[in-house]
């Protein structure tokens, strides 16, 4: 057996054919990238060789725009055919639906934990580090302020250096590198108390003790100093001047490496204080020692915005700090920032700068339970708690894990299933129903394969059905062209009579049945019968009732003799099930009657030509219907009634199957005979097709969706003039399938 086509997956089809320069040049997107580029570069090349001006900047610009706008719209193109090529098979769908709703939630939790632990330890770090050098800051305002009230009990410039010299060793104990120095005052404090008395001690010029690593001390005293003294940061910066080199993890720039220090300016008590005492504590390896030994957390930078202060020049032979992590102290730490103020000493101006730290989560969480060193009972319950804490998280990662291969597996087996159902739709499509899919489980997909296996084992007997019921749909095409055809066909050709009809079954052939049976120049027979029940059976019925009453017609010009005939010959091959409603009339244009008898079918609706209000009359008389086989036709003779009606010009006259007058609405309420005698009266002026057609859609628009459910026929007669042709109006006949 030939090998099928079958259509494949777009992974595996080759890129089209063609130079890869057409998916520029052939393209709008591609044509903007050209010009674009090529704008540019020329935009770029004259604006080297002969000077910007604002007609290349516009080219630029212009350049600049077309070759963004040509890549955005290649790479939307590029991500809808990834989007197709990619997810074109359901097996990665699914995984991609699997990680999007499984596997990337929990990544974000996870995450989101992280990152909010992160946050918590930053913001906890920050409080530390702010806190400690707070209480830098109010120590050295506390050391200041005492040594300016013991320097004002000193009267000489010898006795105040030898106390500065014990007072900078006793700072040194805790504050390596804390530098002290006096210097001359200068102004006057308008606020202070005048009852204190001035301190005698007058230096000249400054004293200064101490090492000084970082910038010379101050000769003067500020004059944005306020009386009350200062307390803060100041940054000064070491450039690179032939000093040790910085540290490495310490930032640097090209203007050097960056340092805080804490400084106090006190003034000596009075209302003209006549010195100051500033205390410098550069924060060096000691301090940066103790902070991580207290908090756990370590400093590793400092860098400084000049944006509205600038960090005063160090000495030139000042000592470059050693930050952030020593030899011989690795830890794993993470990085946080600090942001403080410091203060231009010059001007008085504050700047911002950035403290970088270093972050180790397990010291600082071991600062944060003190309580718990040395408890056995503590220590066993912290422990318990991490291991739990531990546990949990080790169980989610691989009860995660656990889901993810679990998915993956599913999805291989719900879209291999799939998949295999997809290749036998295939092969089905193109006539291959010999094509069986193997059943792996018998789970939901394995029933699903299992009933497109048993669907190909009928499609055989299916398609054969086909080819069946269209022979016989084509059987009854040609049952009901004939059908048509044994009804009048074009108008009745009689003067002094207008007449149309219409007839459409219900099926594709029915059981209605309508004629003109012409008896001679003046007379013609008008028929209208329905054979019980509808389709095929009622049809043959049909046909075989025109043939007898073509007979009938020509032996019996009385409709009610015609009728007890009918019934005699029709009682003895008609169906036990079956029977005939059926009027008949005979029109004598030369008397001007018209006589008819009715057999059980539905009333005749005459609309006389006089009268000053023309109204319809519904004509009823007695008649069983043909066929019942009750007696030998007594029953059937005594019932029937024939009447006559004198015939005038303009009476109209309207026959009419069961199909129009039983016409069920929405709500089960039949069209009945009175709407249609309503009908005829309010559009009797009509043309008689019109006439015809208003009848049909009011019924049909009564009826609604899904239509009749019966066989519709009627028959409009109309009396003209005698002397005058009567126009030509055509009788119809439609099938309705």
């Amino acid at each position: 057996m030939p090998s099928l086509p079958t259509r494949s997956d777009p992974d595996t089809q080759d890129p089209p054919a063609g130079h890869p320069l057409a998916l520029l040049t052939g393209t709008w997107a591609g044509r903007a990238v050209l010009i674009g580029t090529a704008v540019r570069l020329i935009a770029l090349v004259l604006s080297r060789s002969i000077g910007g001006n604002f007609v290349l900047d516009v080219m630029g610009t212009a350049g600049t725009l077309a070759l963004l706008l040509g890549l955005a719209i290649f790479i939307g193109r590029l991500i809808g055919l990834a989007r197709r090529r990619l997810l074109w098979r359901v097996r990665r769908k699914l995984i991609l639906s699997y990680i999007f709703v499984g596997l990337v939630p929990a990544l974000l939790i996870i995450v989101f934990c992280l990152l909010c632990g992160f946050l918590l330890f930053g913001t906890l770090s920050q409080y530390m580090v702010e806190t400690r050098m707070q209480s830098a800051v109010e120590q050295a305002q506390f050391l200041a302020r005492t040594t300016a009230i013991e320097l004002g009990r000193i009267t000489s410039l010898e006795e105040a250096e030898a106390y500065l010299q014990r007072k900078q060793a006793l700072l040194a104990t805790r504050y390596p590198e804390a530098s002290l120095a006096v210097l001359p005052a200068g102004r006057t404090c308008a606020g202070a108390d005048a009852g204190t008395p001035s301190p005698r001690l007058q230096p000249t010029e400054t004293i200064a003790v101490g090492p000084w690593p970082h910038v010379q001390p101050p000769v003067v005293i500020p004059q944005w100093v306020p009386c009350a003294g200062y307390s803060g940061l100041i940054a000064y910066t070491i450039k690179g001047n032939g000093a040790a080199s910085p540290s490495a993890s310490a930032p640097s720039s090209a203007n050097g490496a960056t340092y805080l220090a804490v400084r106090t300016s006190v003034f000596a008590d009075g209302p003209a204080p006549r010195f100051a005492v500033i205390l410098d504590l550069p924060l060096n390896e000691q301090t940066v020692s103790r902070l991580r030994a207290e908090t756990g957390i370590s400093l590793l930078g400092v860098t400084a915005s000049t944006r509205y202060a600038a960090p005063q020049r160090a000495r030139p032979d000042a000592r470059t700090i050693q930050l952030g992590q020593t030899a011989g102290n690795e830890r794993f730490e993470l990085p946080w920032v600090v942001f403080t103020g410091f203060a231009d000493w010059e001007t008085g101006r504050l700047g911002n700068a950035t403290v970088s730290i270093g972050m180790s989560i397990r010291e600082i969480y071991d600062r944060l339970s003190p309580s718990w060193r040395g408890q056995v009972v503590g220590g066993t319950f912290r422990e318990g708690v991490i291991i739990l804490v531990l546990i949990v998280g080790v169980l989610f990662l691989l009860i995660q894990f656990v889901a993810l291969v679990v998915g993956l597996a599913l999805a291989r087996s719900i879209t291999g299933s799939i998949h295999e159902l997809f290749v036998g739709t295939v092969r089905v499509q193109h006539g291959d129903f010999s094509h069986r899919i193997e059943v792996k489980a018998r789970d939901q997909l394995g029933e699903l394969a299992d009933s497109f296996n048993t669907m190909t084992s009928r499609l055989t007997q299916l398609l054969a059905e086909m080819a069946e019921k269209k022979r016989l749909e084509e059987e009854l095409r040609i049952a009901r062209n004939i059908q048509m055809s044994l009804l009048p066909q074009g108008p009745l050709r009689m003067p002094g009579l207008i007449t149309t009809a219409h007839c459409s079954p219900a099926r594709e052939v029915g059981g209605d049945y309508y004629d003109f049976l012409p008896l001679d120049e003046k007379q013609v027979g008008i028929l209208i019968a329905d054979v019980s029940g509808k389709g095929t059976s009622a049809a043959l019925y049909m046909a075989e009732l025109k043939g007898l009453m073509l007979s009938l017609s020509q032996i019996h010009r009385s409709p009610r003799a015609l009728m007890i005939a009918a019934d005699r010959i029709i009682a003895d091959n008609l169906d036990n099930r079956s029977f005939i409603t059926m009027t008949y009339a005979v029109i004598d244009l030369e008397s001007r009657t018209m006589t008819y008898a009715r057999a059980g079918h539905t009333p005749v609706i005459h609309l006389p030509a006089r009268g000053a209000v023309r109204r319809s009359r519904v004509l009823t008389t007695g008649g069983m219907v043909l066929g019942l086989k009750l007696d030998n036709g007594e029953k059937f003779r005594d019932a029937l009634e024939e009447v006559t009606l004198p015939l005038e010009t303009g009476d109209i006259f309207l026959l009419f199957t069961d199909g129009l007058s039983e016409a069920m609405g929405p709500n089960d309420e039949l069209f009945g005979e009175g709407r249609l005698a309503t009908i005829v009266e309010e559009h009797a002026d009509l043309p008689f097709e019109e006439l015809r057609e208003r009848i049909l859609r009011e019924v049909k628009a009564f009826a609604g969706e899904p239509g009749p459910h019966d066989d519709m026929t009627l028959i409009l007669l109309k009396v003209d003039d005698a002397g005058v042709s009567a126009p030509d109006v055509a009788s119809t006949a439609v099938a309705v399938s």
